[in-house]
């Protein structure tokens, strides 16, 4: 797809959208939420149950709930993917929750306008391939080639092994993949706007206002060298949302890799984190694109507890869910990280002219 054809995708998306009347609603405000498997969300939901009922973590999660039961909002709405509705728990992963829970609740509290959350996550995608922004460019032509070679050789191994007749992949199949999940989730957000009403009546006929862009990845850019493009990834990646989304001031907040917890980031965790939070020094960014460390928002029982976890299973299940990369699967630490990603938000809006 052109970058033309993607500015076409997304003309309806701008600020402005139906000509003002004295009596027009307010316009719905419209957050992306991008990323891969974190962003997806990896807090599972039997977790948050348990955890929302144990006297020692419950106050955690008062505000949340209505009664004995986790609060559905009429006036915060999610769409990711195949699923859409009022903001609760299991917005995350299958049977799994994550930042947006916090995050829109927090949003939801302090908007008098609806808020509607657009997710646009896959798991083990790359801002280096599949994320790859189009400013970026593709890369070298011996990157390519390379690529190329390695996947018709996996292609022959698998016919050889299963007697099979599948067809080589081709150059233009490679230089595809670059690129394919920046505009999918052009086209999330797209979907969103322009079904509206037909996804969420109670948001039928209103006008809507691209609110901010949430930034939640770089798990898949530690390998093969892609750590030391990602700054200059993330620039693009931030430059072209703006203009691809007709949005050239979109407040942005980016979740800096935290996946180190307590202890110090090394290696290309390290690269990619101080890249994230060198986005908060950037000149022309200041004041409306910030980053928020995640590590310091670390659940220390979960942390503590992890290296054992297979000999105490049954206390396991009470305080994490998953591993290191998904942030232990901790209720806590997800929630924390999505109020943060509220905090931030909500105070580049204190600085829009």
């Amino acid at each position: 797809m052109t970058v033309l054809s993607l500015l076409l995708l997304v003309a309806g998306a701008g600020a402005s959208h139906t000509p003002a009347r004295a009596d027009a609603p307010k316009p719905v405000k419209v957050f992306l939420l991008a990323g891969q498997s974190n962003m997806e969300g990896k807090a599972p939901n039997a977790l948050l149950d348990s955890q929302a009922a144990d006297a020692k973590t419950k106050d955690l999660f008062a505000h949340l709930r209505a009664g004995d039961k986790w609060a559905v909002r009429d006036d915060v709405f999610v769409k990711f993917l195949d699923r859409k509705g009022p903001l609760t728990v299991g917005f995350g992963s299958p049977g799994r929750t994550g930042a947006e829970l916090e995050f829109g609740t927090a949003l939801g509290n302090h908007f008098d306008e609806p808020v509607l959350l657009v997710k646009a996550a896959w798991g083990g995608h790359s801002l280096y391939k599949q994320f790859r922004p189009p400013a970026a460019g593709l890369p070298a032509d011996a990157v390519l080639e390379k690529e190329l070679k390695q996947a018709r050789d996996r292609v022959r191994q698998n016919n050889e092994k299963n007697k099979k007749t599948d067809p080589l992949p081709t150059l233009d199949e490679i230089k595809k993949g670059y690129g394919e999940s920046y505009r999918a989730m052009l086209a999330e957000v797209k979907g969103a706007t322009e079904n509206m009403g037909t996804l969420f009546p109670a948001l039928k006929g209103r006008p809507f206002e691209l609110a901010g862009f949430v930034w939640f990845q770089g798990w898949n850019d530690q390998y093969n060298g892609a750590e030391t493009e990602y700054e200059a990834n993330l620039k693009h990646l931030i430059n072209d949302v703006r203009k691809d989304l007709k949005a050239p001031k979109l407040p942005v907040v980016i979740a800096a890799m935290g996946q180190n917890g307590s202890k110090p980031a090394t290696g290309p965790m390290l690269v990619i984190q101080k890249a994230q939070l060198a986005m908060n020094e950037v000149p022309e960014y200041r004041g409306n694109v910030k980053a928020v460390r995640t590590d310091v928002l670390v659940d220390t029982a979960a942390e503590e507890l992890f290296p054992t976890w297979r000999e105490n299973k049954e206390k396991w299940d009470k305080i994490g869910g998953d591993f290191p990369y998904h942030y232990l699967g901790s209720a806590i630490w997800f929630n924390r990280i999505g109020k943060s990603l509220a905090d931030a938000m909500l105070e580049l809006h204190k600085n829009k002219p």
